[in-house]
Parts: C-alpha cells; structure tokens; sequence
C-alpha cells in the first residue's frame, strides 16, 4: 500500500486540467497546489530517512507498476498541453487567465514532463529513452538528455557545469547561464560523438540537428492547429517548464564544489555534493529527485529505490519550499550560505 502514494504525483496535472477546463479562479489551482498547500504540509508533515532494504533491491526495481506509473505521463502532459492550446485559441480570457494557465501548463511540463524525462533519459532501454525525448519536446529542451547525461554527471560540482551553481550566485543569473551554457555544451557533446565515429556534425545523424527539426515542427503544428493564442501559451508553458528545472538545478548544487587534486582531477563526485530533501511531499511528486546525491551516485538507480545518504547535505525545507526561497535572493544566501561554509569547512 506504501507504493500507492506515488499516484498522488497525478494531482499536479489534476490540478492543472481544473485550472484549464474551469478557469476564472481556478487557474491558480496549480500554483497554489506547488508552492503553498505542498510547502505548508512539508513544514508540518515529519521527514523520512527510511530506505529500501539492499535484499529488496533487485525484486523492486523490476516492479511493472513504477515503470507505468512513468509512462502514463506521457498521455497526461500532452493531453493537458493540446487541452490548453484549444482553451486560449477559442475561449474569451482576461489576462490573469492566460497568466495562470501558462503558470499551470509549465509546471506540468516541468515536474510531469522534464522530471519524468530525467528519471527515464537514464535507464538503458531504447524504448524508454525515446519517451524520454518526446517528453521533452513540450519544453523545447530535448537537448538535455544529451548534455545531462553526458556532461552534467560527468562534470557536477566543478566550474565545467552550467548547470552547478556557483556560491553566492543569483537564481536569475544562473538561469541564463545554465540555459546558454546547456545547449553549447550538448552541441560540442554531439561533434564530439561524431568525430569519433568518423561522421559530419552537419548531418542527421547529429541530434542536435534532430532535436531542432522536432521542436519547430512542434511549435508550427500547434501554431497551424491553434493559431497564434496557442502558440503563444506552447511557447509560454515551454519557457516556465524548463525554468523550473534549471530552478530545481540550482537548488540541488548550490555552492558545493569538489576539490581540484595534485593529479589536475577533481575528486570523484561523493554524497557531499548535491543538496537532498526528506521531505515526503516533494519525493513523491517528484519521484524521489530529491534524493540526489545517490542519483548521482548511480545514474540507473530507479527512483523507487534511491537510498537517503547521511553523508549527504539536507535542504532546510522541501524542493518546492526551496525554490520559493531561491527565487528571493537575499533570503536564499541567509538561509543557505552559512550551510554551504559550515560544510566546506567540514571537508577541509
């Protein structure tokens, strides 16, 4: 029964079909869900350390039932996007409406979709790494199972990583960094793969180029079936989608650094190296991503059976609460710096 509570991952984008199918009021529906009801139970619900059993492991993670809970996303955040794009395009709203549903939908395509996108860019499953791509496409940001995968993990906590943000960095700086650095970092990523193999960037073969061709077809679908208005709210949802990632990135590194040794490498990437949350709420709506450090640790893990570190350094409140502090500067580094010292200096 535990298991079960999994599926209340689905109230985000039940929130968000109420925000869309009964607007006026509604459309705050999601915002509120994300950013107060599930910080305020957060604060009050007690944090759980409890791992699965290492015999369980193996018999866990070939469960069905986790795999297909992934899956179903897949119908839901596409379902919710075209549901939206019909709504704007045909519907009379004031822009407060327009205003919630793009906050509604981006949320969606952020948490149902990239953070789905993310659990399943990792599994060695061809099939699987596809959903992870189309997945993607709602956000305009297919690039990052390339870029992730293949140099975040490999070069977390160093300056190499636009996606590590930096000790006392601004969440608004970091966004256009991370954003600009990503995409430059996938494209050198993909010459690289094919100048190993003997094969010209300016091809298909690059999937970069793959990636560009899929989005503007995206976007010119929707444009032709639901005119400008739809394609305006695709572009809107896109935008607060993976902005809410590169958030959610912030947040996970910030400030920790692994150290340059003798040799001129950087210590192997340890537990001390990403920021991770008990807190029960966040874990399930965002399938355990906040047990980070051992994601880290072992990139195939599923997240039903991602461990709790005590090596690792534990957030003062949950992902949601913690993007609320991380979008107001000055109270992030109040709350946040003085933990970041206290743990260097721990590892010194």
């Amino acid at each position: 029964m535990r298991d079960l509570r999994y599926l209340l991952a689905y109230v985000v984008p039940l929130t968000a079909f109420m925000a869309v199918s009964l607007k006026g009021i509604w459309v705050w529906s999601t915002v509120l869900f994300v950013f107060v009801l599930v910080p305020l139970l957060e604060w009050l619900l007690p944090q759980s350390s409890q791992n699965t059993a290492p015999e369980d492991e193996d018999r866990r993670s070939g469960v069905l039932f986790f795999d297909l809970l992934l899956y179903a996303n897949l119908p839901i955040v596409y379902g919710l996007c075209f549901m939206a794009f019909q709504v704007v395009s045909s519907a009379s709203l004031t822009w407060s409406e327009y205003v919630g549903i793009a906050l509604s939908v981006g949320i969606v395509v952020g948490a149902n979709g990239i953070n789905v996108a993310h659990e399943l860019g990792h599994r060695n499953s061809v099939f699987e790494q596809n959903l992870a791509k189309i997945l993607l496409l709602p956000a305009l940001y297919q690039h990052f199972i390339i870029e992730h995968n293949r140099g975040h993990h490999k070069h977390v906590a160093t300056d190499a990583d636009p996606a590590t943000a930096r000790f006392g960095e601004w969440v608004f700086t970091f966004w256009g960094r991370s954003v600009t650095g990503s995409w430059r970092n996938a494209w050198q990523l993909e010459r690289e793969r094919l100048q190993r193999q003997g094969q010209t960037v300016w091809s298909m073969d690059n999937m970069m180029l793959r990636f560009i061709v899929y989005q503007a077809l995206w976007l010119i679908t929707v444009g032709w079936l639901f005119n400008l208005k739809g394609l305006f709210m695709a572009l809107a949802a896109a935008i607060i989608g993976f902005l809410l990632l590169e958030t959610v990135n912030y947040i996970e590194h910030y400030g920790l650094r692994r150290r340059l040794l003798a040799s001129g490498r950087y210590e192997p990437v340890s537990p001390a190296h990403s920021w991770n949350s008990n807190h029960e709420m966040g874990r399930i709506m965002l399938y355990e991503l906040t047990r980070h450090s051992d994601h880290h640790y072992k990139a195939t893990r599923k997240y039903q059976i991602l461990r709790h570190m005590d090596e690792s350094p534990q957030l003062p409140l949950g992902y949601p609460g913690s993007i609320l502090l991380a979008l107001v500067p000055p109270v992030w580094f109040a709350v946040m710096n003085r933990r970041v010292k206290i743990l260097n200096d721990s590892r010194l």
